[in-house]
């Protein structure tokens, strides 16, 4: 079985040194490269990818959203996050966005060409020391049960993040207009100390999960 890798990275000599790479594999073909988020959205979905191997930095956007809206196209589609950088917060963003693996540029070659195989075959390479530092935030978040503090709106709105849902589907639920949410979604992410909503459906998810 072969897998079929598409590559999306900014740098022309990043991508012709994976190409080289991952082509040398026997079981791996690249079928495709992209150097920013609309050209991924346009080229992979016609590509025949099984594994699409993302940097995290890209010029258009990150590759956390496109692996997000990809996978949202291409459920079958496993998402390989590449960066230069050791960044918990675009870790907890991967995890979210449903990325099978991170990986940092440092890594060997032959260590890269074994992570896209584990990818391809439907394993994952979040590794223990991803999970561990997840759920520590999880409890941090606990111990203070941050949620005391919002209102039962915004309690609703956080709950509804936690099921995926999108500002305007989440003012269809509740019956509000979409900038009514937007503020409720800004308010509830500064009572709880956090960036991005993801942050937000994780600890949702978490909590969910204990009950």
């Amino acid at each position: 079985m072969t897998t079929r890798v598409f590559l999306v990275d900014d740098h022309e000599i990043v991508r012709r040194g994976l190409v080289d790479l991952l082509g040398s594999a026997p079981d791996l073909e690249v079928v495709g490269e992209a150097a920013s988020v609309g050209e991924a959205m346009a080229r992979v979905p016609g590509s025949g990818a099984d594994v699409a191997v993302l940097d995290v930095r890209l010029p258009d956007g990150n590759g956390v959203e496109l692996c997000r809206d990809l996978r949202a196209a291409l459920p079958e589609l496993r998402c390989l996050m590449l960066t230069s950088y050791s960044d918990d917060e675009a870790l907890f963003d991967a995890i979210m966005a449903g990325a099978s693996g991170f990986v940092l540029k440092q890594i060997l070659g032959t260590d890269l060409v074994a992570a896209v195989r584990t990818v391809g075959e439907g394993g994952s390479l979040l590794d223990s020391r991803a999970t561990s530092a997840l759920m520590n935030r999880i409890r941090s978040a606990r111990r203070d049960d941050p949620l005391v503090q919002l209102s039962e709106q915004e309690r609703a709105v956080f709950d509804l993040i936690g099921e995926g849902l999108t500002n305007r589907e989440i003012a269809e639920r509740l019956f509000l207009a979409e900038k009514t949410i937007k503020n409720y979604v800004s308010r509830l992410l500064s009572k709880l100390g956090m960036q991005r909503r993801t942050q937000a459906a994780v600890l949702a998810t978490e909590l969910r999960k204990q009950h």
